[in-house]
Parts: structure tokens; C-alpha cells; sequence
């Protein structure tokens, strides 16, 4: 049975870190939309960043994980769709403050920044995290689709 569908997108730079988590995920039980890249050919993040928010907007996933060179680029790109609640982080205490605090719904890495297990530690606390509700609540809803 599924834990879950996790959507996984990156560029060149995170195109190796993104198979390796996705083997990880599929290993742990859950179900996987991989929106690409699929090699080392030089590609735009923004494509791949956007492509995330549409699977998260969408309903294609529940979570997603983004992999660029530094998690930067890729992250505000997926950030632009209102869906999306992409967190870049680079360690697991981030990753677990991502979703208790900002109920985060996207984790970015940086495959030039961090190693497989560091990424691997922050995907484990971003999916085995709950949000905490109660006074953080209030201020994602500032930045939901509805807000400013």
C-alpha cells in the first residue's frame, strides 16, 4: 500500500540526487510522479519548477521534492504558483521546522551543496513531520491563494 504520492522535479544539477530519493521514496512505500529532467543536458529550472506547482495546485501529489544546483532558482520558481509552500533547506532540522511551522508542501535541495545523506535525512523529517496548526496556522493562511 502507497504512504503517498510524492512528485519529484530538478534540473541537470539535481537530476542524480532527484533518482537517487526517488529510489529511496519508492524503497520506503511511496508512490512517485517524476516531472523530470532525466539527464545531464543542460535544462531550465524554471520549467521544472513550474511543472511542480502544477502538480501540487493540481492535486498530482501531495508533497513535493525539488533538486537544483542550490535549491535556490528552482525553489522560487516553484514558489511563483500560490499552491506551493517550497522551503529550501539544507539540513533536517529545516526540513522538520518546514513543515511543523509553514506546513511547507515542497522541499528544495541544493545537489551542489548537500550530500545524499543529508538529503536524505531532510526528506525523511519533511515527510515524517506534521504541521503544528495552532498560532502558525494564521500565518500560512496570510500566504495562501487567497492572501494580499
Amino acid at each position: 500500500m502507497s504512504k503517498g504520492k510524492i512528485a519529484l522535479a530538478s534540473d541537470h544539477a539535481g537530476y542524480e540526487l532527484k533518482d537517487a530519493i526517488k529510489a529511496k521514496l519508492a524503497a520506503e512505500g511511496y508512490e512517485t510522479l517524476d516531472l523530470g529532467t532525466n539527464g545531464p543536458e543542460s535544462v531550465d529550472y524554471p520549467d521544472f519548477g513550474t511543472a511542480m506547482g502544477k502538480a501540487i495546485e493540481n492535486g498530482d501529489a501531495e508533497r513535493g521534492v525539488l533538486v537544483c544546483g542550490s535549491g535556490i532558482g528552482i525553489s522560487i520558481a516553484a514558489n511563483r504558483n500560490p499552491a506551493v509552500r517550497a522551503a529550501l533547506v539544507q539540513n533536517g532540522l529545516a526540513a522538520k521546522l518546514s513543515r511543523q511551522h509553514n506546513d511547507a508542501n515542497v522541499v528544495a535541495l541544493g545537489a551542489r551543496l548537500i550530500g545524499i545523506e543529508v538529503a536524505f535525512d531532510c526528506i525523511d523529517s519533511f515527510l515524517n513531520t506534521d504541521f503544528d496548526g495552532g498560532r502558525h496556522q494564521r500565518r500560512v493562511d496570510k500566504m495562501g491563494k487567497d492572501a494580499g
